[in-house]
This record gives structure tokens, sequence and C-alpha cells, in this order.
């Protein structure tokens, strides 16, 4: 609790004892004929005002001054205007008790409301406690703790097991365990070794490790997060915003209408030859500025959508917006990126498929040692697979056919390894692999010596992703990849997509997009989902765009709405069902809030509902709209 809540607690409970002892008080001695409560005397009455205003002052005196500067400011209908002037008016009227309770209990939910708002608030801090306080710098043998903010690009920082990653780099020497839960959700460590990336914000958990900064701080992966977050609850959902209009009007016109009821039906009354008491109608037209305060509704439908945002950070999903959270809960169309979404992004040797008497190890070492010397990542997938370090001195006369492939002299024989193009450049006749990939035909001394197939591999959740998508409303799922044809209908067949569009340029990628925005529906949402780095133009363009895939890419967190810390696809149809709980609640709160408000109103008017009615239907409703609200934070599965 912090001060400021200390503070108000203490003036609650000592408003609330000096409340009951004055009403105690003065009972007794209304009972014991001391006095005559019902006809008092002057001095009596203003004992009894003077009495009451005590705890009416000490709980109310921060709620009348910001009335008071409000209507000098010339922002004269907010709560603090309702409470005030429904509270004077209690006093004016002689309601001593009701008017300091109204004050009382107002404070008790502002109280409650200001501690829930602070809870999630740490509770969100908690989840994205990733801000290093320190970076350690090796001199003359000894550590030295740093600011992050002074270290420079280039620079070797040491971090110790048990100290978070402060800066973006490169391991450069060590190896340890990483714990990345507060920026994927995921509790499973992360293995790093020597020559690996690693990011800021994550926990060393394991080994002493040396990293070699890539970044200054303030570009690294923990400092854009950590902006994001706090910057989210600058973009306002429809929502929020219909309830900031909404207010806008709706307190004007609830003091107009009370106003009309505390003069018009006396008016009536009298014209008509029927006088009636003024108090009574004033009283009940204070009774509905007490029940029409939009507390409930202005308090609990932002803290619904930050609790939502904080559910999400906690599951590795960073949300830019509570509109981009709110706007999930529409999307009917799915776009995604091929390579980096659905697949892994990393090319791997699939198949190997000898001839003659070739094994699949000779094979793969005569394909590796050929293409040794080629920097092109199927050469690299090839001498991945193979596994063991290249002797160089076993490979002679290595030449690039461009378009084709490599020769070389490999152990004092010729291998060619290449295309099908070069296999009909060579006459040579190549099997025809049954399955997809990028093919990878050997020849030996002129002989044919079987294909390798690399392929980009569909990542394991990617099909379980698609499925999820549907399960949470989603009504079309379109892959967008640059690939050939053939290799992207296998992937989309096998992931179970209902469109695939292949052979696409990064611009013909936009075009697409838009084809598809002009074919949806005026409210329904469409998303496109890539990784983050090539596809910016599209994230930018989609209704919403989500990162995936590319933990730490400036273009990512830069360019998409929404950014998946991981790796996991998966996560987009958490995202949606956290949206479509945030949204549940959201509209639970507006309803209850509107019909209990509207009812007592109602009441009031016709004088079935008092002023501790009108305390429950302005303070318990916020609390429990407030309660109703928290929920918006835990989510699972």
């Amino acid at each position: 609790m912090t001060k400021k809540q200390k503070k108000v607690l203490r003036r609650i409970i000592i408003s609330a004892v000096l409340l009951v002892a004055m009403a105690v008080t003065f009972t007794v001695l209304d009972k014991t004929g001391m006095v005559d409560l019902e006809n008092p005397s002057v001095m009596w009455r203003c004992i009894e005002i003077v009495a009451y205003l005590i705890p009416y002052l000490v709980i109310g005196y921060d709620i009348l001054k910001k009335a008071f500067l409000g209507i000098i400011h010339g922002e004269v209908f907010d709560e603090n205007f309702l409470m005030a002037i429904a509270t004077v008016g209690a006093m004016v009227l002689g309601e001593y008790k009701e008017a300091s309770a109204v004050m009382l209990f107002y404070q008790i939910g502002e109280l409650f409301q200001s501690y829930a708002v602070g809870k999630s608030r740490k509770n969100i801090t908690a989840l994205m406690d990733i801000r290093p306080d320190y970076a350690n710098i090796e001199k003359d043998g000894k550590l030295e703790q740093v600011d992050p903010d002074d270290v420079q690009i280039g620079t070797v920082i040491v971090v110790q097991p048990g100290e978070k990653v402060p800066i973006d780099g490169k391991v450069v020497e060590g190896s340890s365990s990483l714990n990345t839960s507060a920026l994927t959700g995921e509790s499973v460590p992360r293995e790093v070794h020597v020559g690996d990336e690693i990011i800021s914000g994550c926990v060393n958990l394991t080994g002493l490790i040396k990293i070699e900064t890539s970044k200054e701080f303030g570009e690294s992966t923990v400092s854009k997060i950590l902006d994001l977050v706090e910057n989210s609850s600058m973009k306002k959902s429809r929502s929020e915003n219909f309830i900031t209009r909404f207010a806008k009007y709706y307190t004007p016109a609830v003091c107009i209408a009370a106003l009309a009821l505390a003069v018009l039906p006396p008016l009536v009354n009298i014209i008509m030859g029927n006088p009636a008491a003024w108090s009574k109608w004033i009283i009940r037209a204070l009774t509905t500025l007490v029940i029409s305060c939009p507390c409930a509704l202005v308090i609990s439908i932002p803290l619904s959508f930050f609790g939502g945002i904080g559910g999400a950070s906690a599951k590795g999903i960073l949300v830019k917006g509570s509109n981009y959270l709110e706007a999930l809960s529409y999307t009917k169309y799915v776009v995604c990126d091929k390579t980096g979404t659905l697949t892994k992004g990393v090319f791997q040797v699939t198949e190997i498929h000898p001839e003659g008497e070739m094994s699949e190890a000779d094979l793969l070492e005569k394909a590796a040692l050929v293409e040794s010397y080629s920097n092109h990542p199927i050469s690299k997938s090839l001498k991945e697979a193979y596994g063991k370090e290249i002797d160089n001195n076993r490979v002679t006369d290595a030449k690039e056919i461009s378009g084709h492939g490599v020769s070389a002299v490999v152990d004092g024989h010729e291998v060619a390894a290449g295309n099908v193009k070069l296999m009909k450049q060579m006459n040579i006749q190549a099997a025809v692999p049954t399955s997809v990939g990028t093919e990878i035909h050997v020849v030996v001394d002129g002989k044919y010596a079987g294909y390798i197939l690399i392929s980009d591999v569909v990542k394991p959740n990617a099909k379980e992703a698609i499925s999820g998508l549907k399960a949470a409303g989603v009504e079309k799922v379109v892959m967008l990849t640059g690939d050939a044809k053939k290799v992207a209908d296998a992937v989309g067949s096998e992931l179970g997509v209902d469109e695939v569009r292949s052979e696409l340029l990064p611009g013909d990628k936009v075009d697409e997009v838009e084809k598809l925005i002009a074919a949806k529906g005026e409210k329904e949402k469409l998303a496109f989902v890539g990784d983050g780095i090539n596809d910016a133009p599209v994230l930018s363009r989609a209704d919403i765009g989500i990162a995936m895939g590319a933990l730490g890419s400036d273009a990512a967190i830069e360019a998409a709405d929404i950014v998946l810390m991981d790796d996991d696809p998966a996560k987009i149809a958490t995202a949606m069902k956290i949206s479509k709980k945030t949204l549940r609640i959201v509209h639970q709160n507006i309803v209850f809030a509107l019909v209990i408000k509207f009812a007592c109103l109602a009441l009031g008017a016709v004088g079935f509902v008092n002023m501790w009615w009108a305390i429950f239907a302005d303070v318990g409703v916020m609390i429990l709209a407030v309660l109703n609200a928290t929920r918006a934070l835990s989510f699972k599965e």
C-alpha cells in the first residue's frame, strides 16, 4: 500500500469512528430525553451540525477541493462535482449522517479502486521485471558495475549466475541456461553457447558467460519491450473511447435531470393547488446525483483492458494498445507468411537417397565436401548435416557453376553437386524425388550417385496453431510465400490452411493483403502474421500486424501491433482468446453498471430508493465492477 493510500485509509478510519460516535451519542441523548432531535433547539441544531461536519470534512475535504478547482477551470461535470453537490445539499437539508456516510463510502470505493489498479500494475511489472540495474565490465581482473546506458557497442560484459542479461549481444565465452519466462512466458530454460546471439531481459541461471554487446542499451530488446508496455495505455479501444464520450454527455444530462426533479414537481403541485415540501424533492434529486456517478464505468473499463494486456504479457504476447487487443476479437481473416512463421526458416537435410553402391553417409560426405567452399544456405545445411570438420586438403579444383551447382575434385574423384539443370547439362539421368524440397543431385566420376533433399522444416506446433485459429473463430487462413508453388502447396496442405498464394515478391504480398481487405466485411478484421524483418510493409497495412519468430527483432517491435516473444504460432489463438475474455468482462461491466444505475435512478426519482441505496448504486457497483475487471489479469487455456 502506498503512502497516499495509507493516508486515505487513516482518514477513513478516523471519519468512520467519529461518525459512529456522533450517531450513538445523539441517539442516546434522544432516547434519554435530554435532546429532542425531532424538534431540537437552535443550540443543539448547531452542535449537531458542527459534530457531523467534523467527520464529513475529515473524509471529504479533498473531494470538495477538487470539485471547487474543477469549477474554476471549467471542468465542472465529474464525479467530484456530483459527490460535492449531493453531500453539501444533504447537509443543508439536515441529512447529516447520510451526507457524511455518502462521502465515507465513496472514499472507501476510491481506495479500493486505487488498490486494485496498483495491484494490476504491480502484477504487470512483476511479469515484465526485466529491466537490468547494472552491467558488469571486467577491469584489471575485477568486475565493475556500470550503468547499462554507459556501455558502448562492442564492449564485453560479464553476466554471472542469477543476474539479468542487460544488453543484446553474442556469447564470446562460457555457456549457460537462460530463464526467458519474463519475455516468452515459457518455463523451459534456453541453452546458450559461444557464438549464440543473446537478448537482454533473460536471467542467467547456471554458468558465467561473457557477451560482446551488439546494441546500445536504449536500442536493446529490454528497452524496446518496456517502452512498448508502458505506452500501451495510450492507444484506446473503441469501448474506452465510448465510455469517455458517454461520460462527457451523461454527467451534465444527469445534473440537468436532477435539477428538473428538484424544481418541476413542486412547481406543478403548487400550480395544481397542492403545495408540497421542496425538501422531499431536493433529497430525491441529490439521491439521483449520487446514484448517477459513472465511476464504475470510467474505472473498470480501462482496468479491464489493462489487465488483458498484462495477462497477455504473462504468456509472452506483447500488445501495443487496447485498441489492438479489442480488434483481435473481430479477426476473421489471418494471413500468414510461411518462412519463419509456419516453418522454422532454417534449411535442413530431410532426405538422403543414394544410388548404386553409394551409402547415405558417403553421399552426404561427398556433397558436403564439394560444397565446402560455398557460403550458400544450402551448402551450410549440408555441412551441418555432415557434422564433421571439413578437411579442405581433400578438395581441389572447386568451381561454382552459376545457377546450377558446384564441382570439385574430392579425394581424387570428380564430384559435381547441383540441381536438375546441372544434370541435364551433364547428360545425367537424375532420379525424381517423391517428396517436396530443394533437390541436390550428386555425380561422382560421371555416374549418378543419388540426391539429397533440403527443406525448410515445418514448426512442430504449426498445424495445431491453424486449427486453434479456426476454433477461435477465424473464417479463413491464407498463406503467402515467395516459394515455388509445389513447395508452398505441400506445406499448405500439411498444415490445413484454406488458401495458398505462392511465388510472391515482397511487394506482391502487400497487393494480396489489399485484395483480401477489400473483400472482407466492414467490421471484420484481417491480421497478418510475419517474422517482422522483411514483412514490415504488410504488417503495417493489415488491420492487425502480428510479428512472430523474431525475438529481439527491431523491425518486429516497431512495425507490428502485437509481438509474440517466442517462436510459437499457437500464441496467436491464445491472444485471440485473451482478447475475447477481456471484451466479455468489459461488456459485463457496462451492462451491469448501466442496468443497476438506471434502475436505481428510476426508483430514486419516485422516492423508492433513499441515500443508502444510492451509496450501493455508486460505490457497491464500482467495487463489483473493479473486482470483475481484475479477472482479465489471469488466463488459463
